[in-house]
């Protein structure tokens, strides 16, 4: 990971646009430790997919608890096709 000041990047913002395309983190100091990160557009896909998963799994972990705590109903297969008439 790098770390420059803004004005290295506004300076030599095509060579560091290069460099983060090619996979290097970029963080940008910035005053009061508001600091920007900079990354890739497919290290920026990873991530949010990545995101994307967890939040699915998480909805499966809270499903499967609250079918083995009792809150959620559970019909069979026959259940749910007289329940298509």
């Amino acid at each position: 990971m790098l770390a420059l000041k803004a004005i290295d990047v506004k300076n030599n913002f095509k060579s560091i646009c290069a460099q983060v395309f090619n996979g290097e983190t970029v963080m940008l100091s910035r005053p009061k430790n508001q600091n920007v990160v900079m990354i890739s557009e497919a290290e920026y896909n990873s991530l949010a997919k990545a995101r994307r998963n967890l939040e699915y799994l998480s909805k499966l972990e809270n499903s499967a608890n609250q079918t083995q705590s009792g809150f959620a109903a559970t019909k069979t297969l026959e259940e749910l096709r007289a329940m298509e008439s």
